[in-house]
């Protein structure tokens, strides 16, 4: 992978349409006001398709999928004349690749299944957009802080965005990347799984947040800003002092920008 500096703006000619999801936009708007900043700084022209809402992930996750099937018709209707759409969140891309095509199906709509479809497979987690669409892991960032990562479920075992976070910090200079034991275990958050079996959820989160405090790390950076919700409430209670953010936020960050 190169930087941008050594080709030009890998993200020149692109237009890319922002994807901010309902939870970033109601309660981590810097998120995809970073997501915002990064893409333009590699040379992209970024849109926000005022249509868009939520993915429908929560309504399809506890079985009310008649329910769901209405963001999934506002899903293709907002971002079906886009190349590129583009995401902050493994859980919500996971959600619009794996479940949108199939909720038409089962409503027998198989003309929205085939536009959901397309749809999704022009669907990208920012990291997996950095990395594997516009070939960069170098994006010119700057965070001078120890950090460690957490993969969350979703990016990894749905949305599969691999090793592309882990690719695009390592780049980052002036940052410490500082292995997470048990990397790969739940933080127990799961969305409606927190709420069906909290004592299940409480465990595993009090473990997650147990490892992410030994790191001795300053931050904790996620590609999902609810599992980072969740782990950080455990550790903000244990007075644990790692803070959240996330992996977008970090990438925007430039030397002399705001630290």
């Amino acid at each position: 992978m190169t930087s941008p500096s050594s080709t030009g703006l890998p993200g020149a000619g692109k237009t890319v349409a922002l994807f901010a999801t309902c939870a970033n936009d109601v309660m981590f708007p810097d998120t995809p006001k970073a997501v915002v900043t990064l893409l333009e700084r590699l040379g992209c022209r970024v849109v926000f398709p005022e249509e868009q809402t939520c993915c429908g992930q929560v309504f399809t996750n506890t079985g009310y999928y008649p329910e769901a099937l209405p963001s999934v018709k506002t899903y293709v209707k907002a971002f079906s004349d886009y190349d590129y759409v583009v995401g902050p969140s493994g859980s919500c891309v996971g959600a619009v690749r794996h479940q949108h095509a199939m909720l038409a199906e089962e409503a027998g709509d198989h003309g929205l299944a085939r536009e959901a479809t397309a749809v999704a497979a022009r669907t990208f987690d920012i990291s997996e957009f950095l990395v594997n669409v516009l070939g960069v892991t170098d994006v010119g960032a700057y965070f001078p802080h120890r950090v460690t990562y957490h993969p969350t479920c979703h990016s990894m075992r749905v949305a599969k965005v691999g090793d592309a976070p882990l690719q695009l910090l390592r780049a980052v200079r002036g940052l410490q990347l500082i292995e997470l034991e048990f990397a790969e275990q739940c933080c127990g958050f799961g969305g409606t799984f927190s709420l069906k079996n909290p004592d299940v959820s409480r465990a595993m989160v009090n473990d997650k947040a147990r490892h992410v405090m030994d790191t001795g790390a300053e931050y904790l950076v996620t590609g999902d800003n609810l599992c980072a919700l969740n782990i950080s409430g455990v550790i903000h209670r244990n007075r644990g002092g790692v803070k959240p953010i996330h992996l977008a936020e970090i990438l925007a960050r430039t030397e002399g920008g705001n630290q």
